[in-house]
């Protein structure tokens, strides 16, 4: 039998983010929050956090909300709601900031999906310090799918199921973000099995 993590503490971080991000495909927000590099350069500042919780459309939205519950799935566990709101905005935050300074080309930006590849390789990280080899596995698979994406390019059929371009330099910037935020999770890690 599944030992699913169903304690509220657990289940409600990824449900309310799924919230918030249908909440804002209701009411049509994305004029209003979207990454927009003329909006952001004219001041608009909060559209480079804002920008990772609207979508392009409902495809969109879906396929991010299925990441969502995998994620849960695999290491809804280990965030207390603190946790994951913290993870969830710094890398909301690292990601905005990561496509405007990194990714030129880009004018237009939404989307769940970089924030969503940071997050799930701080759960593989966290994998790896509770003797998972699962964790490794996981997260040399994200880097994988993130490298291929960086030689072959965007998945097309995606494209197009979401009407948009899949930003991969922003999985990439995602990926490096999750990557970081992990680390203290290996020195704590290190410093208990040096202890012992």
């Amino acid at each position: 039998m599944l030992n699913l993590p169903l304690q509220p503490r657990y289940l409600l971080p990824p449900l309310f983010l799924m919230l918030f991000s249908f909440i804002f495909a209701a009411f049509d927000l994305n004029n209003l929050l979207e990454f927009n590099r003329t909006l952001v350069e004219q001041g608009e500042l909060w559209r480079l956090f804002t920008s990772q919780f609207v979508h392009a459309n409902y495809a969109h939205l879906g396929l991010n909300c299925l990441g969502i519950f995998l994620i849960w799935l695999l290491h809804g566990e280990y965030t207390s709601a603190r946790r994951y709101a913290f993870n969830v905005s710094v890398l909301a935050v690292w990601c905005g900031l990561g496509v405007y300074l990194f990714c030129p080309s880009i004018h237009i930006y939404t989307g769940l999906s970089a924030l969503l590849h940071g997050v799930i390789i701080w759960g593989a990280v966290k994998d790896t310090t509770l003797g998972l080899k699962s964790g490794y596995l996981l997260f040399v698979g994200v880097w994988i799918k993130i490298v291929m994406e960086q030689i072959n390019g965007p998945d097309a059929s995606i494209g197009k199921l979401i009407n948009s371009t899949v930003a991969i330099d922003a999985h990439l910037i995602g990926a490096i973000g999750g990557t970081l935020l992990a680390i203290p999770l290996v020195v704590t890690y290190l410093k208990n099995k040096n202890a012992t």
